[in-house]
């Protein structure tokens, strides 16, 4: 897919990769240290993916887990992916997000991914990021 931006990334913005997947900083970041991970392959969501493909994204996640600790020593992790536009999915290539969480980051973390956090980096069009 010659159109999708994912597809289309430069050699620099890889943080890291295997095989089948590649792992890269979200350029709107919710927190410090937002990285996408996804199959190298043009999928539109991850129900799509093969299991080899699966293995190879969950192994990469670990490695950028990993990274992180070391870059940023944050104190917890969400991870998540939207399928679908009715999930919020905007960029139709599969991809999971890995959001560092640090202690203090909102004042009140209980329910994790369920609660909306003020993005760090502002979504374009959005403003300030979510309310």
């Amino acid at each position: 897919m010659s159109q999708c931006i994912f597809c289309r990334l430069e050699k620099t913005e890889i943080l890291l990769e295997n095989e089948l997947s590649k792992a890269f900083f979200d350029r709107y970041p919710v927190n410090v240290g937002h990285v996408l991970v996804i199959p190298k392959r043009h999928l539109t969501n991850l129900f799509e993916a093969s299991l080899e493909e699966m293995i190879s994204l969950w192994k990469l996640c670990e490695e950028v887990k990993e990274e992180l600790n070391k870059r940023f020593q944050p104190d917890g992790f969400n991870l998540g992916m939207n399928i679908g536009a009715a999930a919020g999915q905007t960029i139709f290539h599969a991809h999971v997000h890995i959001i560092p969480r640090y202690q203090g980051d909102v004042k009140d973390p209980r329910g994790g991914i369920r609660k909306i956090k003020q993005s760090h980096v502002p979504y374009p069009g959005e403003g300030e990021g979510p309310t």
